[in-house]
């Protein structure tokens, strides 16, 4: 196993080398403010067979699970994912053994995931356009992760020195404070990677290489510099290898990214009321592109269960595009059924990238607003709510996308985090300029949240009972009338007519 522990620290946080204490195999230092990357990289001899047989059938997989409490991000760890949990999958080819892969999500993460299998719960995404895009995605909106704390408590501290367990058992109860944990896995590496990013507060470092032969712990401790070049981010500080340097290495280095942060923030807020066709306004602030020598586009990528959609042909037409605000529709999810119930939906959801050409509001020149359509199934009827059902969606990903100058690279770098859902449907010299997400009206998550309307079962029997007895008169009314008809017209009337035939004879 490979550990790879990243401290970023502010400028103004920046540590002084003197407070590291280096020895053998451990490192410590006094509270530093800094937010913290962890990096274990594992071979699949470390890991349960379970997940062995997925990856092993797997061309690359890459899991991902967002927080839906908001935190503060860093760079150069500033790339956005909606909340929840996203999987993105490419089986291998004439692979029969993808029924594998939710089972283990399930275990792994929640029993509650509504996840058959990557047939019937994924939905395909467009890998003929760029080659580093999964085929297949899928999305739940999974709050935390209790299960997946137990499923590494139980599958991979169980072995090993008493040291080893401790140590790993500290590090799955840490994942429960993580703002995102990602997952990587590809046939090139046959390495797991796991991800965890925890945002920045005072802490003390207390670190031990317990296995300096067998195991590597690389940890550095970097500050923001200011880069030379404007798609470049830099770095600098200290680095060390825990039982093999005997003290912290200073160095500077910079790298081309492709995801930078802004000072720009946004809420996302259904407008009100919403009905079974609410509103998604999108209020951002200070809607000016980042780079004013390249060609900037504002986009926002939402992520949608599948309670709620986007008619792809309602936003196909410019004039209505342009009142609400929005541009173009770059990508949207396909095929998506507009007329069937959330329970009939096998798939989980939909996705859409729309272009936004947002309007500024004259309350606020410095506030612009875009507003997105979207419709909603009807959900299961219920009791004792009233005949009212809450639902939520994650918050939307916005961004500027720009295109790099002519001949920029982006080679992959230490901090990158590719397979976003997003990031594959745009060329390879795109540098992404992410919005911050501010809390709207929900509280204190990343979601937008409303009342769908639904069948209340404890007033439907009225209903019931009332439509048996109109059709049971209906009924008999029809019966009343042919009876009638009947007797004016049927066997009756025909006897009368041959008695006054024989009369006229």
């Amino acid at each position: 196993m490979r550990q790879r522990i990243t401290y970023l620290q502010e400028p103004q946080d920046a540590i002084d080398p003197g407070t590291l204490k280096v020895t053998k195999n451990s490192m410590s230092t006094k509270s530093i403010t800094a937010a913290k990357e962890e990096k274990l990289t594992f071979s699949l001899a470390e890991l349960p067979q379970e997940l062995v047989k997925v990856l092993e059938d797997s061309h690359e997989l890459h899991i991902r699970w967002v927080n839906k409490m908001p935190y503060d991000a860093i760079a150069p760890l500033v790339s956005r994912l909606s909340p929840g949990l996203h999987v993105f999958y490419t089986p291998q080819r004439n692979s029969n053994t993808s029924e594998l892969l939710c089972p283990m999500l399930k275990n792994a993460f929640s029993k509650l995931l509504d996840c058959t299998s990557p047939e019937d719960s994924f939905t395909a995404l467009p890998v003929e356009r760029f080659s580093h895009s999964a085929a297949l995605q899928y999305y739940a909106p999974l709050p935390s992760l209790p299960q997946l704390v137990m499923y590494v408590l139980g599958n991979v501290c169980g072995t090993g020195p008493t040291s080893h367990r401790v140590e790993c058992e500290a590090r799955a109860f840490g994942l429960m404070s993580a703002s995102y944990v990602d997952f990587n896995y590809d046939t090139i590496s046959h390495a797991l990677s796991l991800t965890a990013f925890f945002p920045p507060q005072a802490q003390n470092i207390s670190l031990t290489n317990l296995s300096p032969g067998s195991s590597r712990l690389e940890v550095g401790i970097l500050s923001i510099e200011k880069p030379l070049e404007v798609e470049e981010l830099s770095l600098g500080g200290f680095l060390t290898v825990v039982g093999e340097d005997h003290k912290p290495s200073p160095t500077l280095f910079s790298f081309p990214s492709r995801h930078h942060p802004t000072s720009q923030f946004f809420t996302s807020t259904f407008k009100l009321p919403t009905g079974l066709h609410p509103t998604l306004q999108l209020n951002i602030t200070d809607a000016v592109p980042p780079m004013t020598d390249r060609s900037c586009s504002l986009h926002a990528h939402l992520t949608l269960p599948k309670q709620i959609f986007a008619d792809k042909y309602q936003l196909f037409d410019p004039l209505f595009m342009s009142s609400k605000g929005l541009k173009k529709v770059h990508y949207i999810t396909s095929p998506v059924d507009l007329e069937a119930p959330e329970y009939a939906v096998d798939s989980w959801g939909s996705s859409l990238l729309i272009e936004l050409a947002p309007l500024t509001t004259t309350s606020s020149p410095s506030l612009s607003i875009a507003e997105i359509p979207l419709h909603l199934r009807y959900l299961r009827p219920n009791k004792n709510k009233g005949g009212q059902e809450k639902t939520e969606i994650p918050y939307p990903v916005v961004f500027w996308a720009c295109t790099a100058d002519e001949g920029s690279k982006f080679p992959i770098n230490p901090f990158d985090r590719v397979n976003l859902g997003y990031d594959g449907l745009f060329g390879p010299r795109t540098i992404f300029w992410h919005l911050n997400p501010e809390i709207g009206g929900n509280g204190e998550r990343l979601v937008s949240g409303l009342r769908v309307p639904v069948l209340d079962l404890d007033g439907s029997r009225w209903v019931e009972s009332g439509t048996a007895w109109v059709v049971g008169l209906g009924f008999l009314w029809v019966l009343w009338c042919l009876w009638g008809v009947w007797r004016g017209s049927g066997f009756g009337s025909g006897k009368k007519e041959v008695g006054k035939e024989k009369k006229r004879q």
